[in-house]
Formats: structure tokens, C-alpha cells, sequence
């Protein structure tokens, strides 16, 4: 699997010349307003709420001493797991509500590859697009803060944390690549073959959504340009791996 999250983080290479090639970027500029907004509107909501957490931490320490030590490490450890799940609803909230524009992107650089195959695409319309994936990310988002919660606990075990901060990376960056890379399958699959599909292929999508998970790091302009570089990358690969005899439905 390593070396398909090698391959995958590598499919970032040269998405910039192909966005321009195929004028992807008017694509893009509702998503990444999108995008913005709701990275302010989780932002305010980690900074209310981090404190509120943090106070309720604290008091499970019913000693005196020590406290001032416990309330700080309680606020940080508050602010970090509103941080974590507010990352994960950001991200799952612009999957979905982005849908109806990243098909036809996919579908360019489809096209790019293999020529126009819209006779073997399954028909659906920007509404079906967006419930397919409001269902999708609904599902997705509910199967990771199941894992996300115990790695969280774990967090609070010294040395144990190193480990589950790498594991809930590697969690967030499946889920994200997961979203985008069924934006290609939308068009090919029903919803159960597409999520057997990205099992199937888990390196490929943990490698995309390294590179963004990594992306949001970059202020303000992280996640501005994250959905236009992570779907164009996703895209290539997942369309790649759709037309490789094992994996093209059409031929089951």
C-alpha cells in the first residue's frame, strides 16, 4: 500500500500545466468560495468553543494542586479536538456542497486521456450529483469521527500520542481522497461500487489526501487552491485506474 500512497501524492505532479491546458479554473471559483466561507465559519466555531471544552475538561481534576497546570492542558487538548473536528466537517461540508462542479472537471480531464466516453457514463443531473454526495459524505463523515474518537482518547496516554496523531492524519487524509476521488466514480459506479473501489484502492486515496490535509496547513490560501490541485490530481489517477482491465466495470 506504500507505494500506491507514493504514486498517488505523485499525481500532484504537473496539475498546474493541466488545469491551464484544459482552462479548468472557471471550474473552481464557486467551490473554492465555498471553500472559504465555511473554513471562516468552522474557524469561529473552534475559537468559541475550544475554551468552553477546555473548562469542561478541567473539571474532571477535583484537586487543588496541580490545576492551573490540568485547566492549561485541558484548554490546549479542548482546542486541538475542536480543531480535529472542525477540520473534518470542513472538509466533508465542501465535498458535498462542491459536487455539481467538480463532475464536469472530471469528466475534461477524462476526456484528455481517452477521448469523449460520455455513451458509457451513467446519466445524472446536478441535483443527483449533490444528494449522491451529501450521502457520501454523510457516511464518510460518521465512519471517521467513530475512528477519530478513540484515537482522540488515545491522545491523552503519554507516548501512545505520538502514534495516534500520525494514525488520525492517515485517517483524514483517506476520507479526504475518498471524496475526491468519487467524483470521477460518480459518473462510472453506483454508490456501493464506488466505495468498494476506493477500498480497493486506499494507497492511491490516502496519497491525495495527504497532499491536502498538508494544504490546509498553508494559511488563507490553502484553502483557496486545495479542491482545485486535490480533485485535478484525484481525477487523473481515479480515470487511470477505471480504464485498467481490472477495474473497468464494463467488463465484469
Amino acid at each position: 500500500m506504500l507505494k500506491n500512497i507514493i504514486l498517488g501524492i505523485k499525481e500532484y505532479t504537473g496539475v498546474f500545466k493541466l488545469m491551464s491546458d484544459l482552462k479548468l479554473w472557471r471550474y473552481f471559483i464557486i467551490p473554492m468560495l465555498i471553500s472559504f466561507c465555511t473554513a471562516v465559519l468552522i474557524g469561529v466555531e473552534v475559537y468559541v468553543l475550544s475554551d468552553n471544552l477546555g473548562a469542561y475538561i478541567t473539571k474532571i481534576w477535583i484537586w487543588n494542586w496541580g490545576k492551573d497546570t490540568f485547566s492549561s492542558i485541558s484548554n490546549f487538548i479542548g482546542g486541538l479536538i475542536v480543531l480535529i473536528i472542525g477540520l473534518i466537517l470542513y472538509k466533508h461540508i465542501i465535498m458535498a456542497l462542491s459536487a455539481p462542479f467538480m463532475s464536469p472537471v472530471s469528466e475534461k480531464i477524462e476526456k484528455h486521456f481517452y477521448g469523449d466516453l460520455k455513451h458509457l457514463h451513467r446519466k445524472s443531473t446536478n441535483t443527483e450529483q449533490l444528494i449522491r454526495a451529501i450521502r457520501l459524505n454523510i457516511r464518510n463523515l460518521a465512519k471517521e469521527l467513530l475512528i477519530t474518537i478513540p484515537i482522540l482518547i488515545l491522545k491523552f496516554i503519554p507516548g501512545v500520542n505520538i502514534f495516534s496523531t500520525l494514525l488520525l492524519f492517515i485517517v483524514q487524509a483517506y476520507y479526504a481522497g475518498f471524496g475526491n476521488m468519487d467524483y470521477t466514480l460518480e459518473r462510472h459506479l453506483t454508490y456501493r461500487e464506488s466505495v468498494q473501489f476506493v477500498k480497493r484502492n486506499k494507497g492511491y486515496a490516502i496519497g491525495n489526501g495527504i497532499v491536502f490535509m498538508l494544504f490546509l496547513l498553508i494559511p488563507v490560501l490553502g484553502i483557496i487552491i486545495v479542491l482545485p490541485l486535490s480533485v485535478t490530481a484525484a481525477s487523473k489517477k481515479t480515470v487511470q485506474l477505471i480504464h485498467e482491465k481490472n477495474n473497468l466495470v464494463y467488463e465484469r
